[in-house]
């Protein structure tokens, strides 16, 4: 990765001023230096192209914790560097315990400097280029919701497979979100100028699946009073997108397999042989090979559908995910009802955090149509849940119905307090983002300042970014 970054140095002595500058800048950084914290702050606001600050901790003024804690509210991911007096192990400590990257102690050996600079620039590089992938990709994928390292794998896999021409199988729980997958492949396909046509192999009887599929001909069977194309003609150039595969009956699914193999077919009754160029794309929320072992479906169908495999995680395994869904949601059916400005108490969101979404996104989606259409006021607290949610206990304390959790008094017999509380879902939610501030105020339904001095309160600031 390049040197060319931008790096902030606050020291007050002017000679060691002069000699990191220098050290930095022969190695190839943008070096902007300033004798005391207010101006350099003052400058970073302003920039905000900064990788890295470089501060003393005895300043004039506001100090090199004043300087921390400033940068973190400009910037949470900015990597800080603070260098402390000789031997002073204790400032030093106690700066990596406020969030502080890393620290050096005075007199700056100089080969040192360079070699952590180098590691905090390079961490904060990789990290704008995630970001900007998972920007990228969200762009591209906007209809799916999600910043769990589960969503971004898929959207990672899908950014692979968009383009390609191979049949994809999608597997995945029910209300996962099978078939915005699907739309969002073909969305960023080279066919995306052509048909997406969904189909429900479970929702159509056996006996006119068939026609739905190829088609027919007038007079093919009773009722048949004019000529009608199937899906697969219809999406001719595009994608079909057939939901739900493993409720395929057996001798449709035959005549599946002859169509993948040689993409022609007849319409029923009918005699002309009908070219089809589509991209098939197959979903399916039960175990195929356990329908292959008991016959229920074709091995060979099974091989030419899963040329491609995308799982869709459930909801269970990707939490993370839940606050920004939810917020998504009440955004969305808030607006369509006319009831803007509605939002979740913390208490809420935590509770819904904690529910065990058998249902996935679909059920968490319209429980917040629900809340949106039902509670009177624009504050939806946890009075307004469904009963089962308030008898669920609180996800910090114990043993949570989804499993989650990081204390035991329950066990112990031991009542929390409500600062006890709040501090374990400060914890868990930085355990759960990886330590980045941002997601975690957005997991707790929480401004991120109010994270940020909740974990000057509760003496976490080193539990975050990583620490």
């Amino acid at each position: 990765m390049s040197n060319k970054a931008r790096i902030i140095v606050i020291e007050d002595d002017q000679a060691n001023r002069r000699s990191l500058v220098r050290a930095l800048s022969r190695q190839g950084y943008e070096v902007d230096a300033f004798s005391e914290a207010e101006s350099a702050l003052k400058h970073l606001r302003e920039v905000r192209d900064v990788s890295l600050v470089i501060t003393d901790l005895m300043l004039p003024g506001t100090d090199g914790f004043g300087v921390l804690e400033g940068a973190r509210q400009i910037d949470p991911d900015l990597g800080v560097l603070m260098i402390t007096g000789h031997g002073s192990v204790e400032s030093a400590v106690d700066a990596m315990k406020r969030g502080a990257n890393d620290y050096l102690t005075k007199p700056v050996n100089l080969e040192e400097l360079r070699n952590r600079v180098k590691t905090l620039v390079e961490k904060r590089q990789l990290i704008e280029r995630v970001d900007e992938l998972e920007k990228r990709l969200a762009e591209k994928f906007g209809q799916l919701v999600g910043h769990s390292k589960a969503m971004e794998a898929l959207f990672r896999q899908m950014d692979l497979v968009a383009a390609a021409r191979s049949n994809v199988l999608i597997v995945g729980e029910s209300g996962t979100g099978k078939e915005l997958v699907a739309n969002a492949l073909h969305d960023n396909s080279p066919r995306r100028d052509k048909r997406f046509l969904p189909i429900n192999c479970a929702a159509i009887p056996s006996e006119i699946l068939e026609s739905e599929l190829f088609g027919h001909e007038k007079g093919a069977f009773t009722g048949a009073t004019s000529r009608k194309l199937g899906k697969f003609e219809l999406a001719d150039g595009g994608t079909l997108f057939l939901d739900e595969i493993g409720e395929l009956p057996l001798e449709m699914q035959v005549k599946l397999l002859r169509v993948l193999e040689q993409r022609e077919f007849m319409r029923v009754g009918g005699s002309e042989i009908i070219t089809v160029d589509i991209r098939l794309v197959a979903a399916t929320n039960q175990d195929l090979e356990a329908a292959v072992e008991n016959g229920r479906f074709r091995n060979d169908l099974y091989y030419r559908l899963k040329v491609v495999t995308l799982r869709i995680p459930p909801l269970c395994e990707r939490r993370e995910d839940i606050s920004m869904l939810a917020n998504h949601f009440l955004e969305m059916f808030s607006v369509e009802n006319d009831r803007p400005g509605m939002r979740f108490t913390p208490e809420t969101m935590r509770a819904l955090m904690n529910a065990n979404w058998e249902g996935n996104v679909r059920e968490l989606k319209n429980l917040v149509e629900s809340l949106v259409v039902l509670t009177p006021a624009d504050e939806i607290g946890v009075e307004d849940l469904p009963p089962e949610f308030l008898g669920s206990p609180d996800p910090i304390g114990g043993v949570s119905n989804a499993g989650v959790g990081t204390g035991n008094a329950e066990e112990s017999g031991q009542a929390l307090t409500m600062d006890e509380i709040e501090r374990r879902a400060i914890l868990d939610a930085l355990e759960k983002t990886g330590g980045n501030r941002t997601q975690a105020a957005e997991m707790l339904g929480i401004g991120l300042r109010t994270l940020q001095r909740k974990l000057k309160e509760y003496r976490l600031a080193g539990r975050a970014d990583g620490k």
